[in-house]
């Protein structure tokens, strides 16, 4: 349905160091820069991107808002909150654990604010 989801970041730098390690986690690559110097990260067939907010003003975080990023194991999504936390980010709501609707999961808050989780469906 998604071709991609872009966030701003008032900082690209402290962005590449915390999205280059979360996706390094699950298996993927450092981002690719584009000529604007946008961060692109390619995971499966989704594409997230990290830009500075073309208006000029500050990016902000939204409220209420999630991006969701696929994992293939638990491991995985251990692997991705553990880099995220030692490279900027933190930890929200519950530390990474399985819920009641069979998923494992954990959540982050990125070094701007925006809020991610990785998730994998639990099977026995």
């Amino acid at each position: 349905m998604f071709t991609h989801i872009m966030i701003g970041s008032n900082d690209l730098d402290r962005s590449k160091v915390f999205y280059d390690a979360t996706f390094t986690a699950l298996g993927g690559k450092p981002c690719e820069q584009d000529e604007r110097g946008r961060l692109i990260y390619d995971h499966d067939s989704g594409r997230l991107m990290i830009t500075r907010p073309i208006d000029g003003h500050p990016a902000t975080a939204a409220n209420g808002g999630t991006i969701g990023i696929a994992a293939s194991s638990a491991n995985h999504v251990r692997a991705w909150h553990d880099a995220g936390t030692a490279n900027g980010g933190s930890s929200v709501e519950t530390p990474p654990c399985e819920r009641p609707n069979g998923v494992f999961v954990a959540y982050l808050r990125d070094p701007d604010g925006n809020k991610l989780t990785a998730r994998t469906k639990v099977t026995r």
